[in-house]
């Protein structure tokens, strides 16, 4: 909950709202992320200076939407393999990515209100569901118990747990989790931040900040109260070492043994199959949709990128992580996210100064 709270929202929230000003206040015809830092560029913003920040936005969306495939595909492989006893392997795996990316595909072909909307929206139904089996089938009344107490864990300890770097034990805990994920989150935040900007007209700065800290943070806060506490229970009572399963296999294994044991729990796995797949494919739907139009010259507010543009960035998406799972799996993809995110941080900063002049213009 501390790492995908309101911290790891931040790093979305900033381009988003700087894209708003820009592109629904300022009227500026392009969602491009150097036009949200035109108040610091100047005339250099379709010049060197400004490409540069394209040009890094580009690779650092490749690079984490090629990560979160991977990981979306380590997850589905194993309840697969868990439901049906295939072989979890670079085969199968290339295959989900493929019927990732076919999705991906037919998504694109049907528009964004027809096709990442509608998907969209019956898998936020599907997840929703699951998580409510989990609460009913599992331990109810540890997990409330559990989540409550993590709440005020966080809320109590925040500032503490901001600041640990595990000087002492020097665990890789912070380097693994902390570091990795807010890298990835820095990386993902303008792809993230551009979406949210394009499907966001109408709204005001408030309800877009509220919308991406709170609803955004609660959304993620629920997911882990109800599956990891589960975990943790099963893991406590010793009916399933978790610690174990991720030791001798992965986290995505772990994850789909425990599925495997709740109350129908074959039916459960497959549903959990197909909501990463719709998950994976809605998330780079996204991606494509983004990198297209960051890749767009001018946009108007009614307008969509070439449905051909999106369909290459697709295609990109789809091919990198199968080329990285040739060469040696999920850590090559971790590496790539957090190369990508060095030269945003200094773009971050730009976007910061920037979002304030534009909202003083607008506010004087």
């Amino acid at each position: 909950m501390f790492h995908w709270g309101p911290i790891g929202w931040s790093f979305y929230c900033l381009p988003a709202l700087a894209l708003a000003c820009s592109y629904h206040v300022k009227k500026v015809s392009s969602l491009r992320l150097s036009s949200a830092c035109e108040p610091v560029l100047k005339s250099y913003t379709s010049k060197y200076p400004g490409r540069l920040v394209d040009l890094f936005f580009l690779l650092g969306v490749i690079a984490t939407a090629a990560t979160g495939l991977g990981f979306g595909t380590s997850l589905v492989s194993s309840v697969i393999t868990e439901l049906t006893g295939i072989k979890d392997g670079l085969a199968l795996q290339i295959v989900i990515i493929l019927l990732a990316t076919s999705l991906i595909s037919f998504s694109v072909y049907r528009g964004l209100d027809k096709g990442i909307k509608v998907l969209s929206s019956v898998n936020a139904g599907l997840a929703l569901i699951f998580l409510m089996v989990v609460l009913i089938l599992g331990p109810t009344k540890f997990i409330l118990e559990m989540g409550v107490m993590s709440v005020g864990h966080v809320v109590q300890n925040f500032g503490t747990m901001l600041s640990w770097t595990d000087p002492l034990q020097n665990s890789d805990f912070v380097e693994n989790w902390t570091v990795f994920y807010w890298a990835w989150w820095l990386a993902m935040g303008p792809f993230v931040g551009m979406f949210v900007c394009k499907i966001s007209q109408g709204r005001t700065i408030r309800q877009l900040i509220f919308g991406m800290l709170g609803w955004g943070s609660l959304g993620c806060a629920l997911f882990f109260i109800v599956l990891g506490n589960y975990a943790l229970f099963m893991e406590l009572e010793g009916n399933y070492s978790v610690v174990e399963r991720v030791a001798t296999n992965s986290p995505a294994s772990a994850i789909a043994g425990l599925v495997a044991l709740l109350p129908l729990g074959d039916f459960w796995l497959f549903f959990l199959a197909v909501i990463g797949l719709i998950f994976m494919a809605t998330t780079y739907d996204s991606a494509s949709y983004t990198l297209a139009a960051g890749a767009t010259k001018s946009l108007a507010r009614d307008e969509h990128p070439a449905i051909w543009h999106q369909g290459f960035w697709a295609l990109v998406l789809g091919l990198l992580p199968i080329s990285l799972l040739f060469i040696g799996g999920l850590r090559e993809l971790q590496t790539a996210s957090l190369v990508a995110s060095f030269p945003l941080l200094g773009i971050y900063v730009m976007l910061f100064v920037s979002t304030m002049r534009m909202l003083k213009e607008i506010k004087p």
